[in-house]
């Protein structure tokens, strides 16, 4: 395949960027987005040139590192993938892709398409943990009876891998699918709820902190989160933080 690539360049975060064109041939449908891309920055080390930077780690789809804008959709254009696992075939010949940063304020371009996602882990250091008593009296949690259907939305809440294409998706820059999926994955069980005033409103007020928009229910989010969380928890953590509020 013979592609045009139109790709944001950005030197650091005080410089200005653009967009560049580079055109790549040899592509096979059977390589992954990021194995295209690494074909692009050899062929660019090659000739000299500063390679494309992005982040990446896992390449199975479960660190959320290869966060990209691609044709205006976060992780491309297939459904409940992140951007390893896209693959090329996914294209057509001929085809121009246009890749760039996640764009929201809470996100700030580091340099490139890498993006500082730091603002999702002040919110998780926030609230998002369970204090545990290691004192020796500590009953096991196992031994804690749990609702199937509580602990199967649990850990589908718990899915989430902080990617961040719901903030990318959403026109408000919204973080909420994330911080409720935080939030609902220990709402929903007893080892949760000692905190659970505490943690809910402390996540709301540090994810409105880090400058994240409200949520408007339009449901991009969750139509583009790679692990196709629920709009569900966003009605959750509304109920858990008004509660918590009631509560004073």
């Amino acid at each position: 395949m013979k592609l045009n690539l139109k790709i944001w360049r950005q030197k650091d975060a005080r410089t200005k960027g653009q967009i560049k064109n580079y055109p790549i041939d040899g592509i096979d449908g059977d390589m992954s987005f990021l194995e295209m891309m690494d074909i692009l920055n050899e062929d660019l080390i090659t000739k000299g040139e500063e390679p494309v930077e992005f982040d990446h780690d896992c390449r199975e789809g479960i660190c959320g590192s290869c966060s990209m804008q691609i044709n205006g959709e976060p992780h491309g254009p297939d459904r409940l993938v992140t951007t390893c696992q896209l693959h090329m075939r996914k294209f057509n010949d001929g085809d121009t892709i246009v890749i760039e940063p996640f764009r929201a304020k809470a996100f700030p371009v580091i340099k490139d398409l890498i993006v500082d996602r730091s603002a999702f882990d002040r919110i998780q250091q926030a609230g998002g943990y369970i204090s545990v008593n290691t004192s020796g009296n500590t009953v096991d949690a196992n031994a804690i009876p749990i609702n199937k259907e509580n602990a199967d939305d649990s850990f589908y809440s718990a899915a989430c891998i902080g990617c961040g294409a719901c903030v990318a998706a959403c026109k408000n820059a919204s973080a909420m699918l994330f911080t409720s999926a935080k939030v609902s994955q220990f709402a929903l069980l007893p080892q949760g709820q000692v905190e659970a005033t505490e943690r809910v409103q402390n996540m709301v007020r540090q994810m409105d902190l880090e400058g994240f928009g409200n949520c408007t229910n339009t449901g991009a989010c969750e139509v583009e989160c790679p692990k196709g969380i629920s709009l569900e928890n966003i009605a959750r953590m509304n109920r858990e933080y008004l509660s918590a509020n009631l509560k004073g």
